[in-house]
């Protein structure tokens, strides 16, 4: 029997921060949905890139993906971002 001790491969990969981060939230498509996004990072005080921010319709029209490099201070700040973006209650996923 072999010996199943975890690897390097089973490790998720550590993120060395400050760093940029991009992030990508989905939601319903809305005129105001990437107001609603740029507002929780602004609540937040979460600097990101502004070139970065890009808005991206689905097929058919009926989701919208807003893309934007953030500046990411740690992980905890991740976290907070994810819940609030979440809470707006618009948000379907955050990647």
């Amino acid at each position: 029997m072999q010996d199943k001790t975890s690897g390097p491969q089973d490790q998720p990969p550590k993120i060395e921060f400050p760093c940029h981060f991009p992030i990508k939230v989905v939601g319903e498509a809305a005129p105001d949905f990437k107001a609603c996004v740029l507002d929780v990072l602004a609540g937040l005080e979460t600097s990101y890139l502004k070139e970065t921010v890009e808005v991206v319709d689905s097929r058919k029209g009926r989701f919208q993906s807003i893309r934007i490099t953030i500046h990411a201070q740690s992980e905890q700040e991740l976290t907070r971002l994810h819940s609030a973006l979440k809470e707006t209650g618009r948000v379907h996923m955050v990647l």
